[in-house]
């Protein structure tokens, strides 16, 4: 369940935090980053660390998004041709 939850919200949003997506879910963060690890042993998403800095705080966390997936393009102009 929290893995099918984990994907819905990576199509919808694209790349997320692992804070973000507990937030968006209300799963617990330590539910999340196991299920995150466990998806990228399995290659469905890609995983990496990164850290924030919020009000010269550093925030550190797990950033994912779905392997091989590329959002369609947004709906909207398009540049004309010169």
């Amino acid at each position: 369940m929290t893995s099918s939850t984990i994907l819905l919200h990576l199509k919808k949003h694209g790349q997320l935090l692992d804070s973000e997506i507990s937030a968006l879910t209300n799963i617990p963060l330590d539910e999340i980053r196991q299920a995150i690890q466990d998806l990228s042993r399995r290659g469905e998403i890609s995983l990496c660390s990164v850290t924030r800095y919020k009000n010269g705080t550093s925030v550190e966390g797990l950033q994912c998004r779905i392997s091989g997936y590329c959002p369609p393009a947004s709906p909207g102009r398009r540049p004309a041709a010169h």
